[in-house]
């Protein structure tokens, strides 16, 4: 199973979805192509505590983070 995570003001929600079912992989890359259209960041872990930026959706990743872009003022 690989997991998608969106953080957001209120926290974060998961979305799970199994690696070997087409379906749910096509529905994992078009909430992927979603986000970062609005200006989420993507990003996958590579190690304990580290993260890699990523601008294309990878099938492959195990976990992949969304950031929400961050606003200043």
């Amino acid at each position: 199973m690989a997991i998608q995570i969106v953080m957001d003001r209120t926290g974060d929600s998961r979305y799970l979805f199994n690696l070997q079912a087409a379906q749910e992989v096509g529905r994992a890359e078009q909430r992927f192509d979603e986000l970062t259209k609005v200006g989420f960041t993507a990003a996958i872990r590579t190690g304990t505590g580290q993260l890699s930026q990523i601008k294309s959706f990878d099938p492959n990743a195990e976990e992949t983070v969304f950031f929400p872009r961050l606003v200043g003022g």
